[in-house]
């Protein structure tokens, strides 16, 4: 068993959409509630904060510099050393209930990203790919909370979860145009605790899921077999991703989102970011082509 180190003790009510940035050598990811973006040196430990001017739920690199952020409600351009936004495309504009929640660039530097209904949980919402033209194209609809988008090492498999419905899916992705079909379930949360979150995939095509109000980070096999278990010291881990210089460090955002305070007490360094280093190593996500 993987031993799970503390890395941040940086109290995030909803950490997420950790990513490693490979020209940067550096980690990032978001704590969404309180609008802000993080990133880690692991050599030196540094840290740094940035105040968004609005929740930012994902995100990716940009090739030269700057990421595609997915805002709540619209993807922009951002430069979170400069504060620098140019918004491109809104989200779900009529429907005020809906947020982004998830997202990865797939292997060809398109961003895919999915929806939220944070106010009633109805499955309302959509899974949309923004193309580096800054066209939009849908992609899935009647999603409740969109999560563990990720992709196959040789880009041709998206998987993808709505966290309600305790399913991770894969779907033949074509590497050419962005488009989705046959889609089949790769794994059902039966029998497992909690809700499939952020997922990334290792180099030998594993996917790696956190689950929410689980307590544990689970690699699954590319037939949905559950290969390895790797228990968090947190109620409510939330996105994964491989860095470090080497791809061999697995990092893990947590959050304290909807705990009770009883659980918070249990559960002092809810939204950490801890770290293992689980014997395989990931692949670094294509940079946003835009």
């Amino acid at each position: 068993m993987s031993p799970v180190d503390l890395v941040v003790d940086c109290h995030n009510i909803l950490g997420e959409g950790v990513t490693w940035d490979a020209a940067a050598q550096r980690l990032c990811w978001v704590d969404i509630e309180s609008s802000e973006f993080w990133t880690l040196d692991p050599v030196t430990r540094q840290t740094t904060t940035h105040k968004a001017p609005d929740r930012i739920t994902c995100f990716a690199p940009r090739r030269g510099s700057g990421l595609i952020a997915a805002f709540a409600n619209c993807f922009s351009l951002y430069d979170p050393a400069n504060g620098a936004r140019e918004d491109i495309a809104a989200f779900e504009p009529n429907d005020p209930n809906t947020r982004l929640n998830d997202g990865r660039t797939d292997r060809q530097g398109r961003f895919v990203a999915g929806g939220f209904d944070e106010r009633e949980g109805k499955f309302v919402s959509s899974v949309v790919r923004l193309d580096p033209d800054k066209r939009v194209t849908k992609l899935i609809d009647g999603v409740a909370c969109a999560n563990s988008i990720c992709f196959s090492p040789d880009g041709r498999t998206m998987y993808f979860a709505d966290s309600p419905a305790r399913t991770i899916w894969a779907f033949e992705y074509d590497v050419k145009t962005g488009s989705i079909s046959n889609r089949r379930v790769l794994t059902r949360f039966e029998g497992q605790p909690g809700q499939p979150d952020g997922s990334c995939v290792d180099a030998e095509g594993y996917i790696w899921n956190a689950q929410w109000n689980g307590h544990r980070v689970v690699r699954f096999a590319p037939d949905g077999r559950v290969d390895r278990i790797i228990p968090v010291p947190a109620l409510n881990p939330t996105c994964v991703a491989f860095g470090g210089a080497a791809l061999d460090t697995l990092y893990i955002t947590t959050a304290s989102y909807l705990m009770s305070p009883a659980q918070q007490a249990d559960e002092p360094r809810a939204g950490a970011l801890y770290a293992t280093r689980p014997g395989v190593k990931g692949l670094a996500d294509a940079p946003f082509e835009g």
